[in-house]
């Protein structure tokens, strides 16, 4: 089989497995009420700003400082103020957009249809444009003077960030069955952090691509490729020494961030990434249940299970609540000390699948519709 064969195969598979373990959630699992709460908190809608829809891609907003940038599957492109939502700019990029955003606040980076990158200044102008090996989904990530992107072949590639030129490229190979989703990369420091699939996650030399260390988050298990889809979901995370990520039908997991030293694993399955904080590392999984577990030592702190198949975006800690969104465009605030549910707030009704973001008091969320919605508690 010729290499073009493979990755058009990869993503048949891959697309087929999305429809088969989301429709059935959909069809045998029925999503719970949304109950009466007394007595919560009512987050205050701050500001709103209105995007075109995200199709079928995932867009996430990037914080840098107080701009936050956010784009849309038209080719939109913008940047706005956090904490008042005031647009600073707006460009049309010229492209229908798969991936975003990634931004150091002077380079800002999206991927476009059939693996177009383009690249646009501090003011919006365009600096350069490059052609991936294939589809980009997941969103591109900027610093220490390099581009990072992973196209959906699993071929990462480093760019100079000012000027497009490709300075190094990684290869890892792909599982025949994964899912169509966006695993996350991440930079701190010297090194960028790759979620891969087949439950891997990847460590580079962020300068030379050079690995640093590769440990294995989910391990494939079963009898069927089905069942042994276990790809890294979401962004990994880090805080201080730690980087946390969990797996699909795998395990949610924190390792030493320089030497890849595994500190504590617990079995999870989720397909959106994880929140860390101080003291827990949070995680919606696959059943719409939310989970805190002990940074220290990975222990159960609490599960909520009422919002179950509520298809969850990836949680956050915000305050004293963690916040996460549903397929219906509500955000829920859970108590971060014991998952009680304690308010919540409605935005679009439209799925939200992206990140949310933290910019001072303000929580942000962005619908696949394309309402960018920040919220904060009193």
């Amino acid at each position: 089989m010729r290499i073009t064969e493979k990755v058009i195969a990869a993503s048949v598979f891959a697309m087929l497995a999305g429809c088969s373990l989301f429709s059935s959630k959909e069809t045998k699992n029925l999503p719970a009420p949304l109950v009466e709460l007394k007595g919560g908190v009512t987050p205050k809608t701050v500001w709103k700003y209105s995007l075109g829809k995200a199709g079928t891609a995932v867009f996430t907003p990037a914080l840098v400082g107080d701009s936050l940038y956010v784009a849309d599957a038209g080719g939109a492109l913008v940047r706005l103020n956090a904490a008042t939502g005031k647009e600073q700019w707006r460009v049309k990029t010229g492209a229908d957009l798969t991936a975003g955003v990634g931004s150091d606040g002077e380079v800002t980076v999206v991927g476009g249809v059939k693996g177009v990158i383009l690249a646009f200044d501090a003011s919006g102008k365009q600096l350069w444009k490059a052609q991936a090996s294939s589809e980009v989904l997941s969103s591109p990530v900027v610093g220490g003077g390099m581009v990072i992107v992973r196209s959906v072949d699993n071929l990462i590639t480093a760019y100079d960030a000012k000027t497009g030129a490709k300075r190094w490229n990684v290869t890892r190979t792909t599982p025949a069955l994964t899912l169509r989703n966006a695993p996350g990369m991440v930079i701190n420091g010297p090194n960028v952090y790759v979620a891969q699939p087949g439950g891997k996650l990847l460590a580079l030399v962020l300068a030379t691509g050079l690995q640093r260390f590769e440990v294995v988050v989910g391990e494939p298990r079963g009898a069927t490729e089905l069942e042994r889809v276990t790809d890294i979901a979401g962004t990994p995370v880090i805080l201080e020494k730690d980087v946390c990520a969990v797996s699909y039908q795998g395990r949610v997991a924190c390792y030493d961030a320089i030497t890849g030293a595994p500190h504590w694993s617990k079995p999870a399955s989720s397909d959106v990434g994880v929140a860390v904080d101080q003291r827990f590392v949070f995680v919606s999984d696959d059943k719409g249940e939310v989970a805190a577990y002990s940074r220290e030592n990975g222990s159960n702190a609490w599960k909520n299970d009422k919002l179950a198949y509520r298809r969850l975006s990836t949680p956050v800690s915000y305050g004293r609540a963690v916040a996460v969104g549903d397929y219906q465009g509500y955000i829920h605030l859970l108590s971060r000390e014991d998952g009680a549910l304690l308010g919540r707030a409605a935005t679009d009704g439209s799925p939200i699948q992206s990140d949310p973001v933290i910019a001072g008091t303000n929580l942000i969320f962005q619908t696949q519709s394309g309402t960018v919605t920040a919220l904060a508690v009193e």
